[in-house]
């Protein structure tokens, strides 16, 4: 097996003994000092390149109504109400529409959900808890997506069909808590994005390809958590997933988390452990199958300072990381650094830091993203070099606040999506072989990006949010930067018309994106840009409770009827209208 070292800053060998001269100092103050109780929070930043540290100014309260707003979206559909229909549109920075109201007199454990629309477009949805004890529950969760498709001026069949099953188990004892959750989720999409070469192809032909892929994955996950320990939390999980090809994906994931004391500054250290291991019957060329295996260990040591206006985090994330297929190993070093400062009593935060890591690709992760992929990809991880942002954030007026970053973030192997070579019009071929999936190639990447944000909470029956991002590109070998767009911006509002009668709307932009056409294994011209336009959205949703148990509820989606592309000669639905209703209970 050959070994190869990488190392990112300068000084490589000062680093390492370093490191160790790190952990064999705290290792030893950890045997000889008591224990002591570290309160630690989780801070998710949706947004791209925000630190992980708390916000130190207004906290909104934003009451989430369950009834109406917890459905997840489809990838072949984008819904700020998370409709799940045949538009593929997912925004990145896109935030699900919040449906707020007074909190209700009676809160209940169980919740059931139907709606339907047009394109015999349906969601159902179901959950249930049960109270074992005062510290144990079991919860059922389940939920479907589908629709039987009708776009328009399309030649194969455009339905899709999405079904997931969850079964938890948790429990809370006085200083100990653990949960565990299996899942299941079956899926259908079909390959229906046919170029403009089908547009004279007989009947035969088309009727001829079979353009369905069939996804099934299924996850174990058990969580430990301990309280007054220098063991904090250890989540491990295995992952399985599947197709209609015999592709197949074995993951398992642990990540432990461990908080100490050394010289009075609390020190965290977090652990990444995530093997991955796969294969593919075939590749585009039809040639040899493909495998892949990769095992990944790392450990991310922080510092924690906490001084008056001053909150500063200060680590590095080193990886191991070991390519089973090839037998190469090498190792990564990333800086994990993280500061904010408090300014004006604390109303407006300024923030900085500079980040790296290491991000395990697999199947299932792809899939999520773009479900259209050919059963025939490489898989690899994405090597976050360093993500450097700086910002500020906080409140203009009352009721005002703001959020202003700056980043640049390089990537190596970064991951796109691009259309696969068209092969003609046989039909021995497979339902993905007509220039209609799409494969994932790798990049090196430098991104520069700015982002805005502002969100008016102007009374507690309306509010108002708006963000937008630009984004520049540095590329090495491609000749774009596929299917990214250069412009995003997004709205959201919520309002309350009476105290039973309420809704939300959402409007949605995002700019010009650049695929390929790869006719060269067919026609001579070879290779020629594909530009999918930019395109503009809105949606609009409209609730009536009946009761504190009773909801209906009247939905459209894709108001203007834009038959438009989020991926190459994939278009979505038309207008989108669904009637539903909502029931809350116990048992």
């Amino acid at each position: 097996m050959k070994t190869q070292i990488y190392f990112i800053p300068n000084n490589s060998l000062a680093i390492i003994f370093l490191v160790v001269l790190f952990f064999s100092s705290s290792l030893e103050t950890l045997k000889a000092q008591k224990k002591d109780t570290i309160e630690t929070a989780i801070v998710n930043i949706v947004k791209p390149y925000s630190p992980s540290i708390s916000d130190a100014f207004k906290i909104r309260e934003n009451p989430l109504k369950i009834d109406t707003s917890n459905f997840k979206k489809r990838k072949v559909t984008y819904s700020t109400f998370s409709i799940p229909v045949a538009s593929t549109f997912n925004p990145a920075k896109g935030k699900v529409i919040r449906l707020e109201k007074t909190a209700p007199l009676q809160l209940y454990d169980n919740f059931a959900f139907i709606g339907i629309g047009n394109y015999t477009n349906m969601i159902a949805q179901f959950s249930n808890n049960f109270e074992i004890s005062a510290t144990d529950n079991i919860g059922l969760f389940f939920k479907h997506n589908s629709s039987q498709g009708g776009i328009k001026n399309i030649y194969l069949d455009d339905q899709f069909y999405n079904s997931q099953f969850e079964l938890n188990y948790t429990s809370n004892q006085k200083k100990m808590s653990y949960a565990l959750k299996a899942k299941l989720k079956h899926q259908i999409y079909n390959w229906y994005g046919l170029n403009n070469l089908f547009d004279f192809a007989s009947p035969e032909l088309l009727n001829s390809i079979d353009s369905k892929q069939i996804y099934y994955s299924g996850e174990v996950e058990g969580t430990l958590a301990k309280d007054d320990s220098y063991f904090e939390k250890v989540v491990v999980s295995l992952g399985v997933t599947t197709d209609r090809y015999s592709s197949s994906e074995f993951n398992f994931k642990a990540h432990p988390e461990f908080s100490l004391k050394t010289i009075d500054i609390p020190l965290k250290i977090n652990m990444d452990i995530d093997f991955l291991n796969g294969n593919f019957s075939r590749n585009y060329s039809n040639t040899n199958g493909i495998d892949f295996g990769f095992f990944n260990v790392g450990i991310l040591p922080s510092y924690d300072f906490n001084y008056e206006h001053l909150i500063l985090s200060v680590g590095f994330a080193g990886y191991l990381s070991s390519d089973l297929e090839k037998s190469k190993t090498a190792f990564y070093v990333y800086p994990k650094i993280n500061a904010s400062y408090g300014l004006l009593n604390e109303q407006l935060i300024a923030y900085a830091g500079l980040e790296g890591g290491l991000k395990q690709n697999s199947y299932n992760n792809f899939i999520e993203q773009n479900p259209y992929l050919s059963p025939t990809l490489r898989i690899t991880p994405t090597r976050e070099l360093y993500d450097g942002f700086g910002g500020l954030k906080g409140e203009l007026i009352n009721n005002i606040s703001f959020d202003v970053r700056i980043s640049y973030l390089n990537e190596d192997n970064r991951s796109l999506f691009v259309l696969n070579p068209y092969k003609g019009q046989s039909p021995e071929l497979e339902g993905y072989e007509y220039g209609n999936s799409f494969k994932v190639t790798y990049e090196e990447l430098k991104t520069l990006s700015f982002f805005g944000e502002l969100i008016f909470d102007v009374s507690k029956d309306f509010n108002v949010e708006i963000n937008a991002t630009f984004y520049n590109y540095e590329f090495r070998s491609q000749i774009k930067a596929w299917n990214l767009p250069k412009f995003e911006t997004t709205l959201t509002a919520d309002f309350n018309i009476t105290e039973k009668f309420y809704g939300g709307l959402s409007l949605f932009f995002v700019g010009e994106r650049t695929d390929l056409i790869n006719n060269s294994l067919t026609i001579p011209s070879g290779n020629e840009l594909l530009i999918l336009d930019s395109y503009f959205d809105a949606n609009l949703q409209l609730v009536y409770q009946f009761s504190n148990q009773l909801s209906v509820y009247a939905r459209g989606n894709n108001l203007l009827g834009n038959n438009y592309q989020e991926w190459a000669n994939y278009k979505v639905q038309g207008a989108q209208g669904m009637l539903g209703a909502s029931y809350k209970f116990d048992w």
